[in-house]
């Protein structure tokens, strides 16, 4: 699937250039399409972090947050 974004990534790149060349670096379609290509930036190092997985517990308290199980005290 790294890939697979890779090459949008890069789709959205030349896109984002095109635009820019086309109608200007100051523009609103510019700017969306350097976005769009931010975004899939972000995701690609999202899915690359991965992060750990959710305890049982920690699942359960995300759909249960008001459950006695979940409750946060502070010192």
């Amino acid at each position: 699937m790294s890939n697979n974004i890779q090459e949008k990534i890069q789709e959205e790149l030349q896109a984002a250039r095109n635009a820019c060349d086309t109608s200007g670096d100051s523009s609103s379609e510019c700017a969306a399409a350097w976005d769009a290509v931010e975004e899939l930036q972000a995701e690609a190092s999202h899915q690359r972090a991965g992060g750990p997985k959710k305890t049982s517990l920690e699942a359960y308290c995300d759909a249960n947050p008001d459950a006695d199980e979940c409750r946060v005290y502070e010192d």
